[in-house]
């Protein structure tokens, strides 16, 4: 049973340092032209929460992951909460010239409620719209937005628990003018997915999932992370072991990006690495935009920290 605590720790710490750098860098650059070229700025944050995370907030996001599992899924591997919503709306409150809308989802209504009035004690010029929605749909949506409207510029914040996003919602944003920062659960979620030996015949045994996920087919997932061997049976008959490759956890992250690198043409190849405290990496944060300074903004902020 997880118990009542506030969610937080290094790695927490990090993901949100770098991402509120970004925020600041990118509103710097873009302040620069906005009225020139006659911009609206969006803000999006997929996974905005409440505000205020304890671990009893994530209660069926655990669940879910035990039943994944099988097995027990650590307070500290999942204690990365949901904390950029007000530091990004701090950034206007202390005098920075901001985003025109800012759109924090959340599939808990009650969430985007406590969220609103948390965030109601800061001054801003923006319009602030809270929106009960699954984060696949609101990203399509954002899509549409952005389709629809070519003086909008987006920046897009998804640090989901686990693996809530499909690809498919990924490649809505092919070519449209989005920033976009994606937490990637490399070790705590999709590194225990992959078995460390799978039957040839009955395949990944999560193979949907991962296939949502990475938007890619059971054999393409199979043929990166697995080696294929031939080994002599006790009868003197050869039988094939199929064994997951080493590194796994690099090589999701990896993978991850290369997958990126179809939707957007710049990618970090060094994401952020999060660590737990036995210096197992957990998430990876990774950067992708149209834009290629953008992309060495956010490379360099990742190696400063």
């Amino acid at each position: 049973m997880v118990s009542k605590k506030s969610w937080g720790g290094k790695w927490t710490e990090e993901k949100l340092d770098a991402f509120e750098k970004y925020v600041k860098a990118y509103l710097t650059i873009m302040n620069s032209y906005r009225d020139v070229y006659g911009w609206k700025l969006l803000y999006f944050d997929g996974f905005a929460g409440s505000g205020t995370r304890t671990q009893e907030d994530y209660k069926v996001e655990v669940e879910e992951a035990l039943d994944i599992f099988g097995q027990e899924v650590t307070v500290e591997d999942l204690n990365v909460y949901q904390g950029a919503a007000e530091r990004v709306v701090k950034i206007e409150s202390d005098g920075m010239r901001s985003f025109d809308y800012y759109y924090f989802v959340d599939k808990s209504e009650e969430n985007c409620k406590l969220l609103e009035e948390r965030l109601a004690q800061y001054e801003i010029s923006g319009r602030k719209h809270h929106l009960p929605l699954d984060a696949n749909n609101a990203v399509k949506r954002l899509a549409s937005t952005l389709h629809n409207n070519s003086n909008c510029k987006a920046l897009a914040f998804l640090d989901p628990f686990g693996m809530q996003i499909d690809w498919d919602s990924i490649e809505a944003l092919k070519g449209l003018p989005v920033d976009l920062w994606i937490l990637v659960p490399t070790g705590v979620i999709i590194n225990r997915l992959l078995e460390r030996k799978i039957d040839k015949e009955k395949g990944l045994a999560h193979a949907e999932k991962l296939k949502s996920f990475f938007g890619m087919t059971e054999k393409e997932i199979r043929d990166f992370f697995y080696t294929e061997k031939k080994v002599q049976t006790l009868f003197g008959d050869d039988d094939i072991v199929i064994t997951k490759a080493e590194n796994s956890i690099r090589r999701i992250a990896q993978l991850y990006v290369e997958r990126l690198k179809h939707v957007m043409p710049y990618v970090t190849e060094e994401p952020l690495v999060l660590y737990n405290t036995h210096n197992v990496p957990i998430y990876h944060l990774v950067f992708a935009a149209k834009n290629k300074t953008a992309m060495k903004i956010a490379q360099e902020i990742i190696r400063k920290q």
